[in-house]
């Protein structure tokens, strides 16, 4: 029941027991002492009531409030109404965190909950099993005192978290896992991390069977090449059907060859993740010999290329990787774009990034292709790529490329309009 009080009414109430104790004392003849003794009652009432709230509120065990009349049990009443509300809310809220902590236990990553100041807050059971940070026993320590390992300290100082950060499991070295940091509430970050032990070994047993496959492939196609070519140059004229069948095995041995060949560099750009063998590359001289490379590429469909490569732009990395990606993104212009097209090459300095882009006025391509370009074997026209020896491997190479040199690959297309492949790299 709602209760409310104004100043007006306890003034009115205060004066109006005064008067009637002021008019008591008048009739038996002792005022200043009736209204002395009714004073002093109440404030000793008051302050009884006073004490017993103060003796309940910190010495109190029980939840129910002291039994009380008047002003003090309406007190009394919102006091015990109020803490009733604010167990109620702690209740609901207990339920949310209990909830939310099985929702977390139940997650098959390990996941840690840290401060601004990367100090541990909380953490679920799996992190127990792949970090060894356990919860309560841990909380306040900065993570990177218990996970030290020298790629995780440079995952934290840079501060770049889209990318997932991989270590070893500090517990069990046969465990590799795969960190992602992201921003949680206000100011928590969420740290998840995940055991990819299975996936990296069905990845090295994939890129084992793809570059073993492909060098077993390459010597019976050597030796299919050489008799082709031996028959063909043979003094004894052939009838046309045989001629017509040798050139289309000659045809058919040369595209496989070309897959081969690029099955195998995919294969050593996937393995190739040591950055040991990274040094200095002059950029602006490999592009310059990239296009000269390209002229001959361009003899049959005689397109116009023009190149605007900016002088003294270096870059660290692995020139055999660098080159292998460019060439690709100009050698697939040269293959999709008519005859007589016009294709630009540019190599320059954007802000704080490198910007090597191949722009053709090609076809196009259509935008819902546009994601799965980088895709193994994807091709949006199979019937063209077969005309044109087309794999479906080159911009897969190139983003293994850039992956190992922190670049990005952007492609803007439009359909029947032409397309540009633009490769941005990291300044030093």
């Amino acid at each position: 029941m709602y209760f409310r009080i104004t100043a007006r009414a306890l003034l009115t109430r205060i004066i109006s027991g005064l008067i009637a104790s002021a008019i008591v004392g008048y009739l038996i003849g002792q005022t200043f002492l009736v209204v002395s003794l009714v004073t002093i009652g109440l404030l000793a009432w008051h302050y009884s009531h006073l004490f017993k709230l103060i003796q309940w509120l910190w010495q109190g065990k029980s939840i129910s409030p002291p039994q009380a009349n008047g002003v003090w049990g309406r007190i009394y009443d919102g006091l015990y109404r109020r803490i009733r509300k604010q167990r109620q809310k702690q209740k609901q809220l207990n339920e949310r965190i209990r909830k939310f902590r099985d929702g977390a236990e139940a997650l098959p990553d390990a996941a840690l909950v840290l401060s601004h100041e990367l100090n541990i807050l909380w953490g679920n059971k799996k992190a127990s099993q792949l970090l060894g940070v356990r919860w309560p026993g841990d909380v306040g320590q900065r993570i990177d005192n218990l996970i030290r390992f020298p790629e995780f300290s440079k995952y934290l100082e840079d501060g770049d978290f889209e990318s997932p950060c991989l270590i070893i499991s500090p517990i069990n070295t046969e465990l590799q896992l795969e960190l992602r940091m992201m921003a949680y509430g206000s100011d928590q970050i969420l740290l998840l991390a995940r055991d990819i032990s299975k996936i990296q070994r069905l990845e090295e047993m994939r890129r084992d069977f793809v570059a073993n496959v492909s060098h077993e492939l390459k010597t019976p196609l050597t030796v299919v090449r050489g008799y082709v070519e031996m028959v063909q140059a043979s003094d004894s004229a052939l009838e046309p059907h045989w001629q017509k069948a040798f050139s289309t095995i000659e045809t058919q041995v040369s595209r496989m060859d070309r897959l081969v060949e690029q099955l195998l560099v995919l294969s050593r750009v996937e393995n190739n993740v040591d950055s040991d063998n990274h040094h200095q590359v002059d950029l602006s001289r490999l592009i310059l010999t990239i296009v000269e490379d390209a002229q001959w590429l361009n003899q049959e469909k005689n397109h116009v290329i023009h190149s605007d490569i900016a002088p003294d732009i270096s870059l660290e990395g692995n020139e055999h990787e660098l080159k292998s990606a460019c060439l690709n993104l100009l050698s697939n212009a040269i293959a999709y774009t008519p005859e007589n097209g016009v294709i630009d090459v540019t190599l320059r300095i954007d802000g704080n990034k490198i910007r090597f882009s191949v722009k053709d006025n090609g076809p196009g391509i259509k935008p819902e292709h546009v994601n799965r370009l980088t895709e193994r074997f994807f091709r949006v026209d199979k019937s063209r790529s077969r005309n044109t020896g087309g794999s479906g491997l080159g911009l897969a190479i190139v983003k293994h490329v850039l992956n190992h040199h922190h670049g990005e690959l952007s492609i803007e297309s439009d359909w029947q309009q032409g397309s540009e492949f633009i490769i941005y790299f990291k300044t030093l």
